[in-house]
């Protein structure tokens, strides 16, 4: 069984997807249900986790539509105000809806270097802890130490490190990226997703051994225990195609025992996100 841990569907609108910039013409149009279908029919996937892609409750709500509508949408990590003070009504909107997972917010375009030290926003995963939702964890590498404080005081929460922390692939720089993935790795409550690594190297140049490196110090960090398959589709169309993108972790563990390869391509997503068949 594989499961595509992490993919994204939108109606594109300029200002709803600012981030997608003059060089990503190719991601300016619609991605739905009925694009990824026949990809994942063509790559074996069994199903897939939606994750938000604009930071509003109603990408929340729409991401749970599409899941209804479409059985292979095992689960959805959706947006939710985390700093609000009336977080517990808001959550209070999903009730019932069995497939919404857990949350994400995207802290890789926070500027403000201290957002993971807030107050609020601590108190606001705390909240997602007691109410069982999980937390998807989308950084710049330059902001894993602060993540690893974050981590520290939560113990109670499970995150998933998105996109191994968008190290510098297409520099080939590996440090304090790599000493700081160990310690983060060091948390027992904290899963890494293998996922947008190839939209992290060179778009056009990048091959295998650009990416294995990186790739070795996370299984060493995390071990293939707390390592899940991710495409990032549609975004990994700007360096490659679906296949691509899962042919990169294919190669990487093809050496490893089949349980260890169960593990990555499907269990620990299952496991993680509570996701029912």
């Amino acid at each position: 069984m594989i499961i595509d841990s992490h993919q994204h569907f939108w109606h594109y609108s300029p200002d709803t997807h600012d981030w997608i910039g003059d060089d990503m013409q190719v991601l300016r149009r619609d991605f739905l249900p009925t694009d990824l279908a026949p990809i994942l029919k063509q790559n074996g996937v069994s199903g897939c986790v939606a994750v938000q892609a604009s930071q509003s409750l109603e990408e929340t709500d729409f991401l749970l539509d599409l899941a209804e509508k479409h059985p292979f949408i095992l689960g959805v990590v959706g947006w939710v105000d985390l700093q609000a003070h009336d977080l517990g009504k808001q959550l209070e909107r999903w009730q019932g809806r069995s497939k919404l997972k857990g949350f994400r917010h995207v802290i890789q375009d926070e500027t403000d270097p201290h957002f993971m030290d807030q107050l609020d926003f601590m108190e606001g995963l705390k909240t997602l802890a007691m109410s069982g939702y999980t937390y998807d964890l989308l950084i710049r590498s330059d902001q894993l130490k602060s993540s690893i404080n974050l981590v520290r005081g939560l113990p109670e929460l499970h995150f998933v490190l998105d996109h191994i922390a968008k190290p510098p692939i297409a520099y080939g720089e590996m440090e304090p990226w790599k000493s700081e993935i160990r310690i983060l790795a060091d948390f027992p409550n904290v899963h890494c997703k293998l996922s947008g690594m190839i939209t992290e190297a060179d778009w056009v140049t990048w091959n295998q051994q650009d990416l294995r490196p990186y790739l070795e110090v996370v299984m060493e960090a995390f071990g293939p225990k707390r390592l899940m398959f991710g495409s990032d589709w549609p975004v990994c169309l700007l360096a490659g195609k679906y296949e691509a993108a899962k042919s990169v972790v294919a190669d990487f563990i093809s050496s490893l025992s089949d349980g260890e390869q169960a593990s990555i391509w499907g269990e620990n997503a299952q496991q993680f996100y509570g996701l029912k068949e």
